[in-house]
């Protein structure tokens, strides 16, 4: 897989420190190097929306006392850890921006982010892949932190830390349920600012047994800045000059950011497979023109969904005939299935079948009171196992992540011999839950940790 590129947030030109639940921005004026550091080309777009799924906590704290906790200490509750697209929410930023590399690079297939334990990011990359139809890439996601901050160590990765929090991780089981933890007791500004994480690896381990910490920073313990790293093949950034400032002098959880004031880059030798005329033109076309500022609302949805709805009532209607539908009950959960009844001299295949079947089903769980939120698993049975990518292009139209908020269902796709059987060229068997109390697990993102499922549909 070849890098094509990287994108980054970024609050308005001159707050050297924002609060965002989804990126942090401590350092953020040294990103834009980047490009230059690994010719690659930067997509850039200031932050807009905000935090709309989060309880943010503080606006009762005195005006100081605000200040610091509501930058550096705020208390956070997340109200939903999956994510609809919401106006207004920081999220629909990551949309644009990505939407807009999409449309420059078309080449761009997957999105690589860096998300080790946080679901609230994880599942929010996730969404907007799937809106935009393309693979989250999360390989760091459930490692083990202390062999990932070894590795990082051991292959080159020079990483600085640049603030460090007094974090109060909240979460709410309940509406009266409050859990706060404070995250980064034993981090002195004036002592770890600046440093490698190579020099803070042991103290770090030493933090993790004394309070639990997570050493790589994920829970916000510390926020850090790569000065260089393997794939930075062009040069290294040199911080000459920073500051430190400190957000609150608290003796047991100082919290403090690192503010950099000079650096400058320090050009790597290019391949040696490589002339030196071919070296100097090669770094000096990269070194600029990388830097893609990018502007605008969300675009507007398109009017194909109204169109879609009015063609599957056409074929329902056309179809009618060859309809075929079965209901059994049991306990709290019933189930539906739904076929067409041997092949049709109008059939333009798979795709049409199957749309039939898909908006019968939703009428019938209509009728009953229930939605596709309802449904808990789905057996998806094809004539063609050549035609799954035929069979995903229409399931998703009925199936979203927007219209199962408790998580979408499971299924299976398995090919059986229907035209010899006289079943059309789909058939499905839907099993509904009558309550709200369905659990499922829904990674999209290629790990490590997990097998991954891109699209409407849940591992379990």
């Amino acid at each position: 897989m070849k890098v094509k590129g990287f994108v980054f947030f970024h609050f308005m030109i001159g707050a050297s420190e924002c609060f965002s639940v989804f990126s942090c921005q401590v350092g953020h004026q040294i990103i834009v190097s980047y490009a230059e550091c690994m010719g690659l080309p930067l997509f850039r777009r200031r932050i807009k929306g905000s935090t709309r799924q989060a309880i943010l906590f503080g606006n009762s704290l005195p005006l100081q006392r605000r200040r610091t906790v509501g930058l550096y200490g705020l208390c956070i509750g997340i109200k939903s850890l999956t994510y609809k697209m919401t106006p207004g929410d920081e999220v629909e930023d990551m949309f644009i921006l990505l939407n807009e590399v999409k449309r420059q690079i078309p080449s761009v297939t997957a999105v690589s982010s860096g998300a080790i334990a946080s679901d609230y990011q994880r599942l929010r990359v996730e969404s907007v892949c799937s809106r935009l139809g393309l693979v989250s890439l999360a390989y760091l996601w459930k490692q083990d932190q202390s062999i990932l901050l070894h590795e990082m160590i051991t292959s080159g990765i020079k990483a600085i830390t640049v603030k460090v929090s007094l974090v109060f991780r909240l979460s709410i089981e309940k509406v009266n349920y409050l859990k706060l933890q404070v995250a980064a007791m034993g981090l002195d500004p004036g002592k770890h600012l600046g440093k490698e994480i190579a020099f803070l690896d042991s103290y770090l381990h030493k933090l993790k047994e004394l309070y639990g910490i997570n050493v790589c920073g994920e829970g916000g313990e510390y926020e850090t800045l790569t000065l260089d790293c393997p794939i930075f093949v062009n040069a290294r950034i040199v911080l000459d000059e920073f500051q430190v400032v400190l957000h609150s002098p608290d003796s047991i959880a100082p919290v403090g950011v690192l503010h950099p004031l000079k650096f400058h880059l320090e050009s790597k030798s290019v391949s040696a497979s490589l002339s030196d005329g071919e070296k100097t033109e090669n770094f000096c076309k990269e070194k600029t023109g990388f830097v893609f500022e990018v502007q605008g609302d969300c675009p507007e949805r398109c009017e194909a969904t109204s169109q879609f709805v009015a063609e599957v009532t056409n074929l329902v209607e056309v179809t009618n005939l060859r309809l075929n539908i079965s209901k059994t009950k049991k306990d709290n959960t019933f189930s539906i299935c739904c076929w067409l009844q041997g092949p049709s001299k109008t059939s333009a295949g798979l795709q049409e079948d199957l749309t039939v079947v898909l908006k019968q089903i939703e009428l019938q769980l209509v009728g009953y009171g229930f939605g596709w939120e309802h449904v808990l698993y789905i057996h998806l049975y094809i004539a063609n196992m050549n035609d799954f990518a035929i069979a995903n292009e229409t399931y998703v139209k009925f199936i979203t992540l927007e219209k199962c908020p408790f998580g979408v269902p499971s299924r299976s796709t398995i090919e059986l011999p229907l035209m010899e059987s006289g079943l059309g060229k789909a058939y499905i068997e839907v099993l509904v839950g009558k309550d709200q109390s369905k659990k499922v697990l829904h990674v999209q993102s290629i790990s490590c940790w997990a097998p991954s499922c891109i699209g409407p549909y849940s591992q379990v």
